[in-house]
């Protein structure tokens, strides 16, 4: 198929929104819905390769927008870079451009920024537009933009991240909106300076949110099911071994002695049997708290072991029920429980696509070049952490998303020729 950039607005038919008709030329060969850091770093890898690439998306606006003002980034600084192909667009690099001091941990906006420095590389490649729809059109694509606006392709890389896939668990389905959120929904920290806030979980995100709505003035009381709370790196010793911790640990700092170094080869994961694959990955990001928590939630309540039976309005405060029968009042809950993935959730992709793609518990069965089993469909990120292993729920994954990605682009290239 021969492929030119070429973009106009077409009739609304029917059979075009069944996807039943397809154009004899594509606006782009490659389509990344979401602009992110693994959207972005996949639009450099294949713009280099010199695959016609348009990147759809707000350049890290789930990291701008839904992550908590004074967060602190986990990963390690070698772990934050954002992959393009000269590694020439590192986090060292911006702070250069910029006349940042590097710090560590890294501070959130620091990191958003650095992500819109990165997406310069991509130029006109680059379209801020969001896709509203997706639909086959043999053998190719049909977007439809927001703006009504219709662009045609060969492939599409499924880069949308996480944010349709928090999980909000039922027993708080009778709290209102305006006394319930989720950790990945909201910025704004000091909003709650005074208000009593029970915040659900012991994950990073919850743990997080905890101290930072502690030191802007809340009553916080973090509960958990968990017997008690874990922390990252509290081995200190294992990791002041010089030689020796390089080969207990990776760089990417995912997982636990051991695991750490397996996980940091995701294709090597794609060949471990899917029932330990899963064990592996879970016990690779099980909830637990970075080190630079426990002195900052010191003196905040915390109950472990019990879980929310009940929650319920009482007036104009949340009242929650806890397993025991003991009882918490609150202005606010706050929902550290993570996400599941599920990409019938990502709100683009028809049920008419989604039905043909193979899954595992909402997560596509991918094969090399992160394919699913819609010729040309690929997802990249958190949707592709069971068949390549739990690297790929964090930025440290880019890298090889990225060049696996146009690897297999490439030669399927070479091979239609």
């Amino acid at each position: 198929m021969s492929v030119h950039f070429r973009t106009e607005l077409r009739d609304s038919t029917e059979q075009d929104r069944a996807g039943e008709s397809a154009p004899l030329e594509a606006d782009c060969e490659v389509a990344v819905i979401g602009a992110g850091p693994y959207g972005l770093s996949a639009g450099a890898h294949l713009k280099a390769h010199g695959i016609s690439v348009r990147v759809f998306g707000e350049p890290m606006e789930f990291w701008a927008k839904k992550m908590p003002e004074g967060m602190l980034l986990r990963s390690p600084r070698v772990a934050s870079n954002i992959s393009d192909p000269a590694r020439a667009f590192t986090l060292e690099a911006y702070e250069a451009f910029a006349r940042i001091e590097p710090s560590m941990p890294l501070p959130l906006d620091t990191f958003v920024e650095y992500g819109r420095w990165f997406r310069h590389q991509l130029e006109s490649h680059l379209d801020v537009r969001k896709v509203a729809r997706v639909d086959r059109a043999q053998p190719g694509f049909r977007l439809l933009l927001e703006d009504g606006e219709v662009v045609y392709c060969e492939r599409v890389v499924v880069a949308a991240g996480v944010e349709s896939f928090r999980r909000i668990p039922a027993v708080f389905g009778e709290l209102s909106p305006l006394h319930l959120s989720h950790c990945y929904e909201s910025r704004e920290v000091r909003k709650f300076a005074g208000a009593r806030v029970a915040v659900i979980g012991a994950g990073q995100s919850a743990l997080e949110w905890a101290a930072l709505l502690h030191e802007a003035g809340a009553e916080v009381e973090i509960i958990t099911k968990n017997p008690h709370l874990r922390w990252i790196g509290q081995h200190k010793w294992l990791h002041q071994m010089g030689p020796i911790s390089r080969i207990l640990y990776s760089q990417h700092d995912v997982g636990p002695v051991g695991i750490s170094r397996l996980v940091a080869y995701p294709k090597l994961m794609s060949h471990v049997p899917l029932r330990l694959r899963d064990k592996i990955r879970t016990r690779a990001v099980r909830p637990a708290g970075a080190r630079w928590l426990p002195e900052r939630l010191a003196t905040v309540k915390v109950t472990t072991g019990r879980i929310v039976a009940r929650a319920r309005m009482a007036g104009d405060e949340a009242l929650l029920t806890l397993d025991d029968g003991s009882t918490r009042h609150a202005n606010h809950v706050l929902l550290g429980t993570g996400y599941q993935v599920d990409i019938t959730r990502y709100n683009f992709l028809p049920p008419e696509l989604t039905r043909n793609v193979r899954q595992q518990n909402g997560y596509p069965r991918l094969a090399g070049g992160f394919l699913s089993s819609v010729q040309g469909l690929h997802f990249i990120g958190a949707p592709a952490a069971r068949s390549f292993g739990p690297l790929l729920y964090f930025v440290a994954g880019t890298e090889f998303s990225s060049r696996e990605l146009v690897s297999h682009v490439a030669r399927r290239r070479q091979q239609s020729r």
